[in-house]
């Protein structure tokens, strides 16, 4: 005998899925990109929240919006010879470095893709080098653009390329790793910082894994990789409880087979998307479904459809990082970066200048943002920014239903503000009051 279902639940089962409210579309937005404008929440406004985060991971790109500097193109180049040589490369190298980091915020300020450029600073803290010891500017935009290529595709991919990428077998002295004298820096960051996480593989295996890299190596002069036969190690190695004549690409195998790989990475898209404490439940299943199609934009979409992610207690619960702070700022009130020396230096001074991470462990996430000197140093920046603006040209050029002191509130702050009124004219003291209020600061 069939069972007819109550008319009131096939009416809620027939009915179409909740539209995006404003507040909601703006949270999704501000996590994936840097500054969400008015136009784009009321895009998002006839969708609901899955047809929202497939909306924004649609817009992925594997290349950049802007063309970069015209050096990225050259190779390094001989060493120099003589001091005075040696001295105009370093100055033409900071200048470049520096030339670089205004050209990646510009990207951040006119992509079409937000959230790529949001994966890109991402992966630049997971994968961290430093200029200090690559120097070369020319290997760090191509260490920026392979971490875009591969930004939301396979996680596999990526990690095979950043084994072989010539900034990092810089940075972590792998092109210095040889079978007579083995190099254990990649292979410990591989597994301690990209991979598995501390505490989830042994000193043998490192010291296994270093033989297994020996060989991998760049050429100084192109900038290349290269492998070099006669350093390689063609002796049996055990990694992770596998033995054989293995070679860096079985070590990467090893490393993605395992199932603390997934955890950890979809842990660090959490702690960076989500909330500063992942949820164990929620990362296992997701990490389950990674560890088989190594998809990062699916790993990334499951957490941004998660319960967690739309729990209002999580708004506004992650600190900006200064990139995301000045970016979404510039972004947001259509304003243009400083000179590359400057926008250097206001950087250094919030903690966070892209190339020049202070640890191989890349930068903080959350609180760590936030100390003494570098929250006086955000709040000096955010009142430089406010001075600059001509507020009352922006509010003009708000769309009409966007012009009132509570929707304003909501553009540009995840929860309601400390300090600024939420009702009266909008008017640019209003503004200024926003982006001096703590929340403004948070995402």
């Amino acid at each position: 005998m069939r069972t007819l279902l109550p008319p009131l639940l096939l009416a809620l089962l027939a009915a179409p899925a909740a539209a995006l409210p404003p507040d909601e579309a703006r949270h999704l937005l501000a996590r994936t990109g840097f500054a969400p404008a008015p136009a784009d929440i009321d895009a998002l406004a006839p969708l609901d929240r899955d047809g929202a985060v497939a909306h924004v991971l649609a817009t992925a790109r594997v290349t950049p919006a802007t063309p970069p500097p015209a050096f990225v193109h050259a190779d390094p180049g001989p060493r120099p010879r003589g001091e005075a040589q040696r001295e105009a490369r370093r100055a033409a190298w900071r200048d470049q470095r520096q030339a670089l980091l205004a050209w990646w915020l510009n990207e951040m300020i006119q992509t079409p893709s937000p959230l790529t450029e949001r994966m890109v600073l991402f992966w630049h803290g997971h994968f961290t080098t430093s200029a200090r010891k690559v120097k070369a500017p020319t290997l760090l935009y191509g260490q920026n653009a392979l971490l875009r290529r591969h930004a939301l595709g396979d996680f596999g991919a990526l990690l095979r390329s950043v084994a072989r990428d010539p900034a990092m077998l810089i940075y972590l002295d792998g092109a210095r790793n040889r079978r007579r004298a083995p190099n254990e820096n990649f292979a410990r960051e591989v597994m301690e910082l990209f991979t598995l996480g501390e505490g989830h593989y042994t000193e043998d295996d490192v010291k296994e894994a270093a033989r297994a890299f020996a060989g991998w190596s760049v050429d100084r002069r192109t900038g290349r990789f290269v492998e070099r036969p006669r350093w390689r190690d063609p002796g049996p190695k055990t990694v992770l409880g596998h033995t054989g004549d293995l070679d860096g690409d079985d070590v990467v195998d090893r490393l993605l087979a395992h199932p603390r790989t997934a955890e950890h990475v979809v842990e660090r898209l959490w702690i960076h998307f989500v909330s500063p404490s992942p949820d164990a439940a929620v990362v296992r299943r997701v990490a389950a479904d990674f560890r088989h199609h190594r998809r990062i934009d699916r790993a990334l979409g499951a957490l941004l459809r998660s319960d967690a992610f739309w729990d209002p207690a999580n708004r506004g619960a992650l600190v900006k990082a200064p990139v995301v702070l000045v970016a979404g700022t510039l972004r947001q009130f259509d304003l243009a970066p400083p000179p590359p020396r400057r926008l250097h230096r206001l950087l250094a001074a919030m903690g966070q200048v892209p190339f020049l991470p202070p640890t191989v462990k890349g930068w903080p996430e959350g609180a760590g943002w936030i100390g003494s000197a570098t929250l006086l140093a955000r709040d000096a920046a955010l009142r430089r920014f406010v001075r600059r603006t001509r507020l009352d040209r922006w509010i003009a050029a708000l769309p009409p239903a966007w012009r009132r002191a509570d929707r304003v509130a909501l553009l540009l702050a995840p929860r309601p503000p400390l300090t600024a009124p939420t009702e009266g004219p909008v008017d640019a003291a209003l503004i200024g009051a926003l982006l001096t209020d703590p929340t403004y600061q948070l995402h």
